[in-house]
């Protein structure tokens, strides 16, 4: 199979850990490209000392023809070119070309050029410097594709944690109209056939957290667990295994979450704070819903750390290893 690395905020950690992952990916028999820039990586390869060679690639034509025996070289195809490389800083350029860089591994993908994207962390300041109105990988890539609702979910391949987003990158004061408005049923619906295509999972188990403390106790502690969210449990379990709703912090603090193949949380700091609690290192975000494969590592551009060699890979690493799993499940599946 073939994947393609975008590079991320060229001015974070991406450019490390793409280097430092395919160190360790480069004899698994799998063929890798970089889609971004080829001075930035260029740059840390040469500030880090690591021992990858690069290729400059000019176009598609030239990633085609990449195969499993270049494994000992990393090809960059070269989408844009800063004018400097400076590690911490914000830029409006380094969010221009991280963004050029989703969209050319993006069509990369649609093409069938790759099997799968694994996007390396990008900055939402940075991309909104560089006048993006989508500042997110999700957002951006559903647009891409003209999927209205793709999902944000997230894996530990360690403990086998899933969790899923109802709803993304949203003030909390829209959050509760957004759970009384949304497609619930559907969403659990897609979110089941995803699981099934994507993990092989022929039943999965889905768990859907309440929004309100206590799951509101009843409609004690706001109403729309029995306006919304339960009515939505009910008539999607008529085809989905799902379950719930349940009160979020006993939900993980008694370890219930083990017992389900899936978690819904009804936003994102009550999925992701858990999450990244039991997952900091090893957690991956995928997004659902795409007519490609998308992973990412579960952590952002840590501009204090970028260009010190300090950066863990590990979490870039297992985006690698579950896009290729994901990959080939979409092909057995199809």
């Amino acid at each position: 199979m073939r994947i393609v690395f975008s590079v991320g905020d060229i001015h974070g950690i991406g450019p490390e850990i793409i280097l430092k992952s395919f160190l360790k990916l480069r004899e698994t028999g799998h063929s890798f490209v970089v889609a971004g820039s080829y001075k930035a990586m260029e740059f840390y390869l040469t500030r880090l000392g690591l021992p990858v060679e690069l290729e400059l690639v000019s176009d598609v034509s030239a990633v085609e023809g990449l195969c499993a025996t270049h494994c000992g070289v990393l090809p960059v195809l070269s989408v844009a070119e800063p004018t400097q490389v400076k590690p911490g800083v914000i830029s409006a350029e380094a969010g221009r070309i991280a963004m050029l860089s989703v969209a050319a591994a993006a069509e990369l993908c649609r093409q069938g050029v790759c099997d799968a994207m694994v996007t390396a962390p990008i900055n939402k300041e940075a991309v909104a410097l560089a006048g993006f109105r989508e500042s997110g990988h999700t957002g951006f890539l559903g647009k891409l594709f003209g999927v209205d609702s793709p999902c944000m979910m997230f894996y530990d391949p360690v403990s086998e944690l899933r969790v899923a987003l109802a709803t993304i990158h949203e003030p909390l004061e829209r959050v509760p109209e957004l759970i009384r408005t949304m497609d619930l049923e559907g969403f659990l619906e897609r979110l089941a056939l995803s699981m099934r295509t994507d993990f092989g999972l022929a039943h999965p188990r889905i768990a859907v957290l309440g929004l309100n403390p206590h799951a509101s106790d009843g409609g004690v502690m706001g109403s729309e667990e029995m306006a919304a969210i339960a009515p939505a449990i009910g008539r999607a379990a008529r085809s989905v295994q799902v379950e719930g709703p349940f009160a979020a912090d006993g939900f993980f603090g008694a370890g219930r979450y083990r017992n389900y193949d899936m978690t819904v949380a009804m936003y994102h700091d009550q999925g992701l704070l858990p999450f990244k609690v039991l997952a900091f290192d090893t957690g991956v975000n995928i997004t659902l819903g795409l007519p490609i494969v998308r992973t990412s590592p579960d952590h952002g551009t840590s501009f204090d750390i970028a260009g010190s060699g300090k950066a863990s890979e590990r979490s870039f690493y297992e985006a690698t290893i579950l896009a290729l799993k994901i990959a080939r499940c979409r092909k057995e599946e199809s």
